[in-house]
């Protein structure tokens, strides 16, 4: 199958992912998810694939979130709105992550921001770059991932921490990460791709079956947390055709700091 937004390559029983608009910090679309979907579905159908890495490509970044320059008023190339959602099917997207019956392996190279944080959250384990940047951009920007970005981070890596993460917006080193349990390795920027291959490579070795039970014994332990996730993406729609939403997309775009204080209702 082509891509335009990716790269899609089987290599020895793996399939690697790769996000293809180092342009753009590897930012997703509507098109990006669309096709991440069908990827993952590729891999999920095919019986030679036992793992899955998900990357980006280029140095600067795995994914950056959502393009902020194709969002608008009523969501992402367009589309939106109450009829449409936000244009994005990242719920979709999630889930595909989540119960893929194949473990996951998240490269983090460059910025994992926003959704490209939650992205690799959700993945089943995380080899990070020396150079690996991460945390969340949603209130700074209008928006907020209130489903497995917030909820299953603080599984992840307890509450007081994802709270850190959400609240205060700042942005945190490969180092950093790994104290926190967000990332399970690190390893120099030139050798990321091939330590998530020689894990990769040891997982495919072992049986499909067990590793599959596993993963969805561990995920069954969180499986509510799609109930939430339901409800924030539906709610999602809704605040950013807001004003307070608006004025965090305007100040995104003209590169300054948004003033939220204007919103604060006593």
């Amino acid at each position: 199958m082509n891509f335009n937004d990716l790269l899609y390559e089987k290599k020895d029983g793996i399939a690697i992912i790769m996000i293809n608009r180092s342009e753009v910090l590897n930012a997703f679309r509507a098109l990006t998810v669309k096709e991440l979907i069908k990827a993952f579905q590729l891999a999920w159908d095919d019986q030679d694939i036992g793992a899955v890495i998900l990357t980006g490509s280029g140095k600067r970044a795995f994914c950056s979130g959502g393009d902020q320059k194709v969002k608008n008023e009523t969501g992402y190339d367009g589309a939106g709105g109450l009829g449409g959602g936000l244009g994005l099917e990242i719920q979709t997207l999630h889930q595909m992550i989540r119960q893929i019956p194949k473990p996951v392996i998240a490269a983090v190279n460059g910025y994992a921001i926003g959704g490209g944080h939650v992205l690799h959250v959700i993945c089943d384990l995380t080899i990070a770059a020396e150079t690996a940047v991460f945390g969340q951009t949603g209130p700074k920007v209008g928006s907020y991932d209130a489903g497995y970005g917030t909820a299953y981070l603080a599984r992840v890596i307890g509450e007081k921490k994802a709270r850190e993460i959400w609240y205060l917006c700042e942005q945190y080193d490969a180092r950093e990460a790994k104290e926190m349990g967000l990332v399970n390795k690190i390893v120099p920027e030139e050798q990321l791709m091939e330590a998530a291959l020689e894990w990769a490579e040891k997982i495919v070795n072992k049986s499909p079956t067990a590793l599959k039970m596993i993963k969805y014994s561990f995920n069954a332990d969180s499986a509510n947390i799609e109930g939430i996730a339901q409800l924030a993406m539906g709610s999602l729609p809704l605040y950013i055709q807001t004003e307070e939403a608006a004025e965090g997309r305007r100040a995104f775009q003209e590169k300054r700091e948004a003033d939220y204080r204007k919103f604060r209702k006593s």
